[in-house]
């Protein structure tokens, strides 16, 4: 008898519960998804997953067809301990075969999951089930090889953990999981092209655009992790305001603690998983994003040309005659600050958050870390926006301006900052050829 394929819907983060069952560890939270549950059956921890179609919400607005596992894209998390022996069974509901690799995992080969080298495909309909030891600890990943560029390109991937044997080693007081994913959907269409190499329009967390991503909820004083996994075409470097971090883990073990160095920003390329962890020292609202600007915001198009300084007054008023919403654009940059435009139906705008202050003009790859001294233990709820503190918070500026002044002489000279004339003299030397470079 199979184990119950559990189905998950719900875009929201699912608050980790204790394990039931089997050795103890500390789970870990997904950022807008859930942990796979399991059945114990003679001593082997048993997983059921169910690749098929799905609809997910990239964030209110906005619905993808994508393919997934178990009514998710990305699919369920799947959380073990060093040394379980694991079962999985694998059951094919899409159009065609499909087949799961356990990115990073020692095991034995008939179970890598590669299409046509170490199985057959998974055919429509079909069970096929994998079974090894959890032989080390970390974080991995799961995906198809099998018609990799569309399955991919359609959401199927999904987070695996294996925690350490000794519930003690490596311990944090939160722990999050996501994987950076990638979609091209043309505004008001629901399904991703899957031929798209590199333009993709829509950069998310676990399948979620900003502003539908959820915080990341920590209490002042707790030790975090934070496990971010890329099966994007591209590399992404993370990077958190507000602290520092180590880079404490890849998808190849946890880095020595003599290994390791102090950062703001860690790049997780293709293929790879980075775990970095620090102490929430500092109380506030933090960003933590993708450092690619263009992966901060969502419905890119890339063909819109630069229109920085053109005066467009004259085309402008011709065009409104014929089209009376027209609104002249990107003339003094490309601010959506309230500024409210016509969509079409099931399309993100660029930058659509609000925080306290007015529009945060980030979309995509983007969320907020919250930091509380309040926040309970093991308390994931959002505690609202960050009230800064007396004089903590920066001000407009009330007083008078300095005149400005320009250190030219009449000649057009520069002039040094005592505002005698000191001509600079530059000497301009002319390329002769190529003789000597390498």
């Amino acid at each position: 008898m199979l184990p119950e394929a559990v189905s998950q819907a719900s875009p929201l983060t699912q608050p980790p519960p204790a394990p039931p069952n089997g050795r103890p560890f500390n789970p870990v939270l997904t950022l807008n998804g859930w942990s796979l549950p399991w059945r114990m059956k003679d001593g082997v921890k048993e997983f059921h997953l169910v690749a098929e179609p799905v609809v997910r919400e990239i964030a209110p607005g906005m619905k993808a067809n994508l393919w997934g596992y178990n009514g998710q894209s990305p699919g369920p998390t799947i959380e073990v301990v060093e040394g379980d022996r694991v079962r999985v069974f694998v059951t094919n509901r899409l159009p065609e075969v499909t087949s799961i690799h356990w990115h990073g995992q020692r095991l034995p080969n008939g179970m890598d999951g590669v299409t046509g080298l170490t199985q057959p495909g998974i055919a429509p309909g079909k069970t096929f089930v994998y079974e090894f030891v959890a032989r080390r600890a970390g974080t991995f990943m799961y995906h198809p090889h099998a018609d990799e560029m569309t399955q991919m390109a359609m959401g199927m991937m999904g987070f695996w953990v294996t925690h350490p044997r000794d519930i003690g080693t490596m311990r944090v007081d939160r722990d999050f999981v996501f994987l950076l994913n990638a979609y091209d959907i043309d505004p008001g269409s629901f399904t991703p092209r899957v031929n798209t190499m590199l333009d993709f329009n829509l950069w998310t967390f676990n399948s979620r655009a900003f502003p539908g991503i959820d915080p990341l909820v920590v209490r002042q004083g707790d030790k975090v992790r934070i496990r971010v996994g890329n099966l994007t075409m591209t590399n992404h470097p993370v990077h958190l305001h507000g602290h520092e971090f180590e880079v404490t883990g890849t998808d190849g073990g946890w880095v020595r603690p003599q290994a390791r160095w102090p950062e703001v920003t860690a790049d997780v390329a293709v293929g790879q998983m980075r775990a970095i962890e620090f102490v929430a020292s500092e109380p506030g609202d933090w960003a933590f994003h993708c450092h690619k600007s263009h992966h901060t915001m969502n419905a890119m198009g890339h063909d819109v040309p630069t229109m920085i300084g053109v005066d467009q007054r004259g085309v402008a008023e011709k065009i409104t005659q014929l089209m009376p919403d027209y609104m002249a654009m990107g003339d003094k940059g490309q601010s959506m600050g309230g500024m409210e435009m016509p969509i079409p139906e099931n399309t993100l705008p660029m930058m659509g958050g609000e925080g306290p202050f007015g529009g945060v003009e980030m979309g995509g790859m983007f969320t907020v870390m919250k930091v509380r001294a309040e926040q309970k233990p093991g308390d994931y709820s959002d505690p609202g926006w960050y009230r800064h503190p007396p004089g903590t918070l920066a001000y407009e500026w009330q007083g008078g301006m300095p005149a400005t002044q320009r250190n030219e002489s009449p000649g057009g000279h520069l002039m040094q900052p005592t505002g005698k004339s000191a001509p600079i003299e530059m000497t301009v030397r002319k390329p002769s050829g190529h003789s000597g470079h390498q």
